[in-house]
């Protein structure tokens, strides 16, 4: 298959291109620099020039204090730039597959959000992202678009990405105890985003790794556990002690029934893919 990967400078970007070479694709992996989404003109081009077979979208602006800051950016990279893929998806009948974000929800449910909840995003970021949502399918009803959230992996500079180096760094270790995800280690996502763009399936899914939720500071303990990071202590800090510009979502853990309804298996559970990333950051 010919795989277009954009954003492939990224965690998940990155992650994805590796697996579709392992699985023998032949593979386009285009960062920022390489191909701005928020350009119709330039992303039509690049499309036209590689002829992908499949588009999978690892490309956002994901600094969501940032994006309360400058909206037209935020809507440039999350909304136009999943548009501007999605048409020239429909144009060439490439398979198009999206990110999205567990923060197009507002985090007032008890439990787990499904694609069957209504998003109500509060922050500038995940407006944007759920806007990208509606535009893709808007232009493109074939689009899939994938909501994940608390993703950790291989170079990236997430929290739940760097804790362990953190610990063993000496640094001292603060998690936040009142928010709530379910953990998706970036390997797997990429695997399940792949799935889904040589399926039939359209629409929305939300992907995890199984095993349920759980906070930042029962990821942090759990990954110095896995780390073997004995008497490394967690500092257990509130969400609102932080006074972040932008709101989070109190709870955001996802859970899918769309998964089984299209025969998807569910992700192994995320402590034991948290055990298979600290194996790889170990070498």
């Amino acid at each position: 298959m010919r795989v277009l990967v954009t954003g492939a400078g990224g965690m998940v970007g990155r992650a994805v291109s590796r697996y579709c070479l392992a699985q023998g694709d032949s593979v386009s992996a285009l960062d920022h620099k390489a191909l701005d989404i928020g350009d119709h003109g330039e992303v039509h081009s690049a499309l036209q020039r590689l002829r992908p077979e499949i588009v999978i979208n690892c490309a956002a602006w994901t600094d969501v204090d940032g994006c309360e800051s400058d909206h037209e950016r935020a809507f440039a990279s999350n909304r136009n730039g999943p548009q501007n893929l999605a048409d020239s998806c429909a144009l060439l009948n490439a398979r198009f597959v999206t990110i999205s974000t567990d923060y197009v929800f507002d985090g007032m449910k008890d439990g787990f959000y499904t694609e069957d909840d209504p998003p109500n995003p509060k922050s500038v970021y995940g407006i944007s992202k759920l806007e990208g949502e509606l535009h893709s399918l808007e232009v493109n009803p074939e689009t899939v678009v994938v909501r994940s959230g608390f993703i950790f992996g291989v170079g990236g500079r997430n929290f739940l990405s760097t804790v362990v180096q953190r610990a063993r760094d000496g640094e001292q270790v603060r998690a936040i105890r009142d928010a709530f995800g379910t953990p998706t280690f970036a390997d797997d996502l990429a695997a399940r985003l792949r799935e889904l763009a040589v399926t039939k399936a359209s629409g929305v899914f939300h992907v995890t790794n199984s095993g349920g939720g759980g906070s930042y500071e029962e990821f942090a303990r759990a990954a110095l556990t896995s780390a073997g990071c004995r008497g490394v202590a967690v500092e257990p800090v509130l969400m609102k002690s932080l006074k972040r510009p932008a709101p989070r979502p109190r709870n955001s853990s996802l859970a899918s029934v769309r998964s089984e309804a299209n025969l998807l298996s569910a992700l192994p559970d995320w402590r034991e893919s948290l055990g298979h990333f600290i194996n790889s950051i170990d070498g």
